[in-house]
Order: structure tokens, then sequence, then C-alpha cells
């Protein structure tokens, strides 16, 4: 009966990075952290390097490239990611207009970390060190899955 209830509220979430993946590795350590085993970790990169750093930070499962982030957006409950995954052309063009309408189409939440790195500034977020968002982005999990 216990194991019943943690496959009941377990939760599959997709952690979505590019170039060397330090932000995708940092969200995925976290959440293995708070969360233990209770959610399935997808670690989605736009290149090996990425997904193999998602990998070694505790992702359950990882893909690479287009076709696996396109096809994997609307298998998940929730996606994580820097604010470059729905801009087309982002990571120095690693992120494809595909991926990014993939991503901004899904029927997943969206956890989006708003980080300067394409010229888009986002009105009204607050610059903090990345730890800090990434905390706030914790909690913002914490009660989008009544945690």
């Amino acid at each position: 009966m216990h194991l019943l209830g943690i496959l009941i509220f377990m939760r599959k979430i997709a952690v979505i990075d590019g170039q060397g993946g330090g932000i995708g590795s940092l969200i995925t350590k976290r959440l293995r952290e708070e969360f233990g085993d209770k959610i399935e970790i997808i670690a989605l990169g736009t290149n090996s390097t990425a997904t193999i750093s998602m990998m070694k930070a505790r992702a359950n499962k990882g893909a690479t490239g287009e076709n696996a982030i396109v096809r994997n957006t609307n298998r998940v409950d929730i996606i994580i990611g820097p604010l470059s995954i729905v801009l087309a052309n982002g990571m120095l063009g690693e992120l494809t207009p595909k991926i990014a309408e993939a991503v901004a189409s899904s029927s997943a939440k969206k956890f989006l970390i708003p980080l300067n790195q394409e010229g888009v500034e986002v009105i009204g977020a607050i610059k903090e060190p990345l730890p800090h968002l990434i905390e706030k982005l914790i909690n913002q999990i914490k009660e989008a899955l009544d945690v």
C-alpha cells in the first residue's frame, strides 16, 4: 500500500538545458535533494554534454537533441529550465525554433529561470544569483506539487 501511495504522487519533471548543462545540473541536483525519489527527473539536453551533466546530478533518464526534447515535452507534468528554452535560436543557436515551440506549446506547467543570456529583459524580474533563483524555483514546485 505504501508503494502505491508513492506511485500516485510521482510526477515527471523535465529539466531542459544546453551548452555545458551547468544550470540544468544545479536544478537537477537540488530537485533530487529536496524530493528524493518522489519525482522522476528527465534530463533533456540540446547536446550530449548538457545531458551527461544532468545525468551525473542524478536525473532518472536522459535524452539529447531536438527530436528527444520535442517528443518529451508533452510526456511530463512540469518543464524546468532557463528562459531561453522558449526563445528560438537561444543558447547560441542550440535551442531550435522547433524546441522553443514544443516547450511553449506543451500543456506541462513551466518554471523558467529569468537569466539574461539572450538579451531579453523580463520586466519586474529581480536580478538575483542563480542559487537564490533555484531556491525560489524549489519553493514554487513544492506549491505546485502540494508538498
